[in-house]
């Protein structure tokens, strides 16, 4: 009996890894959840959807350290719950397959509370897929079965039919099954499967980290020993595993499993991270700049109580946009306030990010930087005419004096300001000095300059050594050498996207 005052909660299948995998039920319940309790195994991509307001719990579980033994887990769900709230209790791969959500379901139902179940992609499955192995197949097997692989050896009777699984399933999938991977080789040949059937180790599988080491009963074990291949894992065992070479389409991607460090600011860096994550490579979102409203709006202001003098408005950024149309409305106004003015963006990206407001620029220059603008403008009658250009506080002043020389009147407002945040610095350092980063991203000189600081004067060059370096364009690119730094990477195109494919192909040409 379910009692009326009670909050609720959803057991979630978060998937085995690649964020993308959650199911959009899941993703909503996350989104809605005035708790969220998750596990080892959970994306942490997948907080970035929680409430701001929403308490954050972490309860994992890694091999024998365990956050919270599972009775006290339970014990925090059914405690959330009663306080009248709704908890999102995200899990690791299904909830019910190897991931105790039955056990937690049970705790729910003793106490009278509402909740809901919502099945994961299960890493059983998922992970084999990755790693470009299909675990039924016309021409190999027909039956596949998911076993534990957590028991304890030294247990007088096993709960696995080892007699019955050895040879009467064409595919096995093994969960948790790392440290017993002996054990389980012996029992599968000592109960009649070939000692020279394929298995195949997969660990971390769907993430771009995923390592995968293949072999035979036979040989598996030292195998994955001389890899130094460790938990979370998943073993599979049967002829599909001779199809890894044929269908491996994850690890094929150009920038598999390359650590790459995006300087970019937090708001902005997940677009970019995307990309290269569907390129397969590992973001590590390092921001060296955060964005943030100006110290005093008196500047803009006094623009936007003044927009209908300006002929032309500039924007040089997605940023400076962003501010100026927050900043309108905050002030009881809105697009028809820019009847009467022309604009100018910096390029496409930018030019998109006014679209989002119903805007479309006048002009867009063909070359994506402050030059390029000034080209685009020299062909209008600028003489006489007053420009706003709203944008951070810090900026290059090209476009102001080059427009005043050409005789207009141009008004600089500062819309927003670029600061350097606070940022696990240490974790990035070890990383570096591990020889685990492919490359650097710089997307303005103000990364670029944050960077530096961040890392030490004196350290950053040896980190950097062997360290490509990727510039979004000539002017940051410009900076970046100033500070001793080798560009290796820059776009024709001075875009996110195109600097994204430079990287794929700079990495194709090594290869």
């Amino acid at each position: 009996m379910f009692m009326t005052n009670m909050g609720k909660v959803y057991l979630i299948g978060a998937g085995p890894g690649d964020p993308g995998l959650i199911t959009v039920k899941g993703l909503e319940c996350v989104k809605k959840a005035d708790v969220v309790i998750y596990d080892y195994l959970a994306n942490e991509r997948l907080l970035e959807h929680r409430r701001p307001d929403s308490e954050l719990i972490y309860v994992g579980k890694q091999g024998s350290r365990h956050t919270l033994p599972q009775e006290e887990i339970n014990s925090l769900i059914v405690r959330k719950a009663t306080e009248g709230k709704v908890v999102a209790r995200l899990k690791g791969g299904d909830p019910f397959i190897f991931g105790r959500g039955g056990e937690e379901a049970e705790e729910l139902v003793d106490n009278g509370i509402p909740f809901e179940v919502v099945p994961g992609v299960t890493a059983a499955t998922a992970v084999p897929t990755y790693a470009g192995i299909p675990l039924t197949h016309r021409e190999h097997t027909a039956s596949v079965a998911f076993v534990t692989g957590h028991e304890d050896p030294t247990k007088p009777e096993s709960k696995v039919h080892w007699d019955r699984i050895a040879t009467g399933i064409g595919t096995l999938v093994f969960f948790m099954g790392m440290k017993n991977l002996q054990n389980i080789v012996d029992n599968l040949i000592s109960h009649g499967r070939s000692a020279d059937t394929p298995i195949a180790l997969i660990q971390w599988g769907t993430r771009t980290d995923q390592k995968v080491v293949t072999g035979t009963l036979t040989d598996i074990v030292p195998k994955v020993k001389d890899a130094k291949l460790g938990p979370p894992a998943i073993i599979v065992v049967g002829e599909v595993v001779t199809l890894r070479n044929k269908l491996n389409w994850f690890e094929s991607k150009p920038l598999f499993g390359k650590r790459i460090v995006v300087t970019r600011s937090r708001d902005q860096a997940s677009v970019f991270a995307e990309a290269l994550i569907d390129r397969g490579a590992m973001p590590i979102e390092f921001p060296s700049i955060d964005v943030v409203p100006p110290a005093s709006w008196a500047e803009l202001d006094a623009a936007l109580d003044n927009l209908g003098t300006y002929q032309w408005i500039i924007f040089t950024s997605a940023n400076a946009i962003r501010f100026f149309f927050e900043r309108l409305r905050s002030r009881g106004m809105d697009i028809r306030s820019l009847h009467a003015n022309s604009i100018c963006v910096v390029g496409p990206k930018t030019a998109e990010a006014l679209e989002q407001f119903s805007l479309k620029a006048d002009l867009i220059p063909a070359e994506f930087k402050a030059e390029g603008v000034l080209a685009a403008l020299g062909g209008e009658q600028v003489r006489g005419k007053k420009f706003l250009v709203p944008r951070a506080k810090v900026a290059r002043e090209l476009i102001p004096d080059k427009l005043r020389e050409m005789g207009a009147e141009v008004t600089v407002a500062t819309a927003y300001e670029n600061v350097r945040p606070a940022a696990d610095v240490d974790r990035i350092r070890k990383l570096f000095e591990e020889k685990k980063i492919a490359a650097v991203t710089f997307t303005s000189s103000s990364t670029a300059h944050n960077f530096v600081e961040m890392l030490g004067q004196k350290e950053y060059i040896k980190l950097m050594a062997d360290v490509a370096v990727a510039c979004i364009g000539p002017v940051t690119a410009k900076t970046v050498e100033e500070y001793g730094m080798k560009v290796d990477i820059m776009p024709k195109d001075y875009t996110i996207p195109a600097l994204v494919e430079a990287m794929v192909e700079y990495y194709r040409k090594k290869t």
